[in-house]
């Protein structure tokens, strides 16, 4: 029977280049008090036996953990999963944040919380003491619930709130979704629309009242009226279904509607098609967040790609600088979105 090889750890280095753990360890974490030479006899001994640093041995400075925790909403996130509608959100998070992390020899951990929870805080108190993270991302509803936040300030810990202009402690990153919804409706308004719709997302979040504002301030600016054009719903495909049935429905409907993401998005398509509108001849849509979804409904929907992984990669950026004691940018740091155009926008009546 073979044996298994050994693995090389971080003694095999010590011992190999005559240093303490503790040098390797400085050497590791690329620390400024190794004088030159010992860290080319540390680095020739890590090159000659193939040792690769764990996150364990580059704990061993007792400084950092080389882990960053990453909170998203447990309630919406699992019940995406169960519906097999999958969360793009979450995909997008560890695209940006996992190849950012890598950059500098970090781990991204996602961790889902029910912020609703009246345990929020015990349960982020055992994960915040079980991996000992250098930083924490948050996600909104989480980025604004003072709960976590307080903890979070409390815990001396450097993080990021996503989404979120709220007052209190935290590094402030936003996707300009105000940005974002004048970008949609003046899109429409180039095209001719002047009756725009909006469904926009559940008020439990911020960003959706940006929304509103994007789109009333873009509406007021055409100088064209916004009276019947505003339904709500959760983000769900069910609250973008009734929205979409009430604005379609009205005796002066939209000849456009914003859908404040892709769920609300394809159900209007549904509504659409149920009332025998054409999209794009009849009714022109723009969705929010350009999931892979949207490039294969019929017709293929316009959206605003929401900077997901370029936002989490920023979040991480900002949580090393902050660790290192370097100089942050001015906050809100803003991530901008763009408008990818498909098949589903034409000028109205055509």
């Amino acid at each position: 029977m073979a044996r298994r090889k050994q693995a090389v750890t971080i003694r095999h280095v010590a011992a190999d280049a005559g240093v303490s753990l503790q040098t390797v360890s400085r050497v590791i974490n690329n620390e400024p008090n190794v004088r030159p030479e010992m860290k080319e006899r540390v680095q020739a001994s890590i090159d000659k036996l193939g040792y690769v640093p764990s996150i364990a041995a580059q704990r061993m400075s007792g400084s950092r953990s080389y882990l960053i925790l990453a909170l998203n909403d447990r309630e919406r996130t699992i019940a995406d999963w169960r519906a097999r509608e999958g969360t793009d959100w979450v995909d997008q998070m560890l695209l940006g944040g996992m190849l950012k992390c890598a950059e500098h020899g970090y781990r991204l951990i996602i961790e889902l919380v029910d912020t609703h929870n009246d345990h929020v805080e015990r349960e982020l108190s055992a994960a915040i003491a079980a991996l000992q993270p250098d930083g924490v991302i948050l996600t909104p509803p989480h980025s604004e619930n003072p709960l976590i936040v307080g903890l979070l300030d409390k815990q001396r810990i450097p993080f990021v709130r996503i989404g979120s202009r709220g007052n209190g402690a935290g590094i402030l990153v936003l996707m300009d979704d105000e940005r974002s919804a004048r970008l949609a409706t003046d899109y429409l308004l180039g095209m001719g629309h002047e009756r725009i719709g909006l469904i926009a997302g559940s008020d439990e979040y911020s960003l959706s009242g940006w929304r509103i504002d994007g789109w009333r301030a873009a509406m007021a600016e055409a100088g064209v009226p916004t009276d019947g054009l505003l339904e709500r719903g959760d983000f769900s495909f069910a609250s973008g279904e009734k929205a979409a049935r009430k604005l379609l429905k009205s005796p002066q409907r939209p000849t456009a509607i914003i859908a404040s993401n892709d769920q609300m998005a394809l159900a209007t398509l549904k509504v659409a098609r149920e009332l025998g509108l054409d999209v794009p001849d009849e009714l022109s849509l723009i969705s929010f967040d350009n999931t892979p979804t949207v490039r294969f409904t019929q017709p293929a929907l316009t959206a605003i790609d929401q900077p997901i992984a370029a936002t989490a990669s920023m979040a991480v950026e900002l949580i090393i600088a902050a660790q290192k004691g370097e100089e942050l940018p001015e906050q809100p740091v803003i991530v901008s979105g763009s408008l990818v155009e498909r098949d589903s926008v034409s000028a109205p009546g055509t």
